[in-house]
């Protein structure tokens, strides 16, 4: 046999061996820039928790500083496991019945290095991943309303089951497959699956967790608002991974996301502290700090459906909306000690509908046309999705809150709290001097 009759067998055969892996990626057509986007985007995202920590760390008084910095640096651990465990395979799973997905993937069975119908450019692992950052945010941002006073064996608890009852199955409704789905209810990041739920649960939790100890009568005024600011940035910078992440691929839609996420953090943040201004005389850090949160939670469902001068519109309305908001909390009377409620519940229900007036096809031809441009059918489906989301977190958070309560006890005694929750529950303290 030839030498060259040698090399063309050798050859042959090592092209069949390599066809079944060739094959593969073809079959996969992974992109290595949505690939690479996506990682950043989920780098982006983990970091929005331990800023949001120090957001709420500087908010409360000092001895309980830790305390509430670990509300959010505990849920990067225990959310983490929850979700690679049962979380994904619930919120993404094979559809049952539009209500929840099937534990076809718990454990991550059968999550790979393939790519999937929810981000067909990129591994499965990295598009679960990066939803993953979503699931660990939500339940942290409940905390600010109970911050100062809940125990640290009712709130594992509850963020564990919150976490599976509530945000679960709303994440399924909307973006894996469910039945707001199917009614044409948008989403982009979060309005409803994360800013609604969140949001809605922290009203219920501040109600039955009850006031702080001399609430409205003793100052319990922030104290370290250098810190707070550092968290609003370190949110504002995670943010362009929340919303631009969101369209699961880099190129165009990613960076319309991004231009409408920035727009509206700084016209909301420009609104509050003029509304401020008027209203007060002077103009606040801890304002403008607030303001850009409340623009950020309130573009994030229609940051891929809107234009830039649409996203300004929103942060606008969402400067003065989430500002009376909070100053209704005093008049009604109920103790959300951080704000969810009035900067993510208010911003994402007024976000989604905002959802219902801009969005348009020209911004993205997968979305839909809003009454601006015509179109009515959507705000009813924005309407519909709104409040079956705000309705099922309020009556799934009340239950699992009272169980817990029944179990373990939801908040410290009053000689814990008048000492502070950091010695209290942790054993330590936030500052020597």
């Amino acid at each position: 046999m030839s030498v060259s009759r040698k090399r063309s067998i050798i050859t042959g055969l090592c092209l069949f061996l390599l066809l079944p892996s060739i094959a593969v990626a073809s079959e996969g057509k992974i992109d290595a820039g949505d690939t690479a986007w996506m990682l950043v985007s989920t780098a982006l995202v983990m970091l929005m928790t331990p800023g949001l920590a120090l957001f709420y760390g500087g908010m409360v008084r000092r001895k309980n500083v830790l305390g509430t910095i670990m509300h959010s640096f505990i849920a990067l651990a225990v959310i983490t496991i929850q979700w690679i465990l049962i979380g994904y395979t619930l919120s993404f799973g094979p559809d049952i019945n539009g209500v929840i997905g099937s534990l076809a993937w718990f454990g991550l069975k059968g999550v790979g290095v393939e790519p999937s119908h929810y981000a067909p450019t990129v591994p499965h692992l990295a598009f679960m991943i990066y939803q993953a950052m979503f699931a660990i945010i939500t339940p942290a941002l409940i905390s600010g309303a109970f911050a100062e006073r809940m125990k640290f064996s009712a709130y594992l608890l509850f963020i564990l089951l919150w976490s599976t009852f509530v945000y679960d199955p709303v994440a399924h409704w909307i973006w894996g497959g469910g039945w707001l789905s199917k009614l044409g209810v948008l989403d982009f990041a979060g309005g409803m699956v994360v800013h609604a739920t969140a949001g809605i649960s922290a009203l219920a939790a501040a109600i039955i967790v009850g006031k702080r100890k001399g609430y409205l009568q003793e100052p319990m005024t922030p104290h370290n608002l250098p810190m707070t600011v550092l968290g609003a940035g370190l949110l504002w910078f995670g943010w362009f991974g929340f919303n631009a992440g969101s369209a699961l691929s880099s190129g165009g839609l990613a960076t319309v996301a991004l231009v409408n996420t920035h727009v509206a953090a700084a016209s909301a943040t420009l609104t509050w502290i003029i509304v401020e201004w008027l209203r007060y005389g002077k103009p606040t850090m801890f304002g403008a700090a607030t303001g850009c949160i409340a623009g950020l939670a309130t573009i994030t469902p229609a940051a891929g459906f809107v234009s830039p001068t649409s996203a300004f519109l929103i942060g606008i309305a969402a400067g003065i909306v989430c500002f009376m908001g909070l100053k209704a909390k005093e008049k009604v009377g109920y103790d959300d000690s951080l704000d969810a409620f009035g900067v993510h519940g208010i911003g994402g229900i007024f976000g989604t509908l905002s959802i219902g007036l801009f969005a348009t096809t020209a911004i993205n031809p997968g979305g839909a046309d809003g009454m601006l441009y015509g179109k009515a059918q959507l705000m009813l489906a924005q309407l519909t999705g709104a409040g079956a989301v705000a309705l099922y977190s309020l009556v799934v958070s009340i239950i699992i809150l009272k169980v817990i309560d029944l179990l373990v006890g939801l908040r410290v005694d009053e000689s814990s709290e008048v000492q502070g929750i950091d010695v209290t529950q942790h054993g330590e303290e936030g500052y020597f001097f």
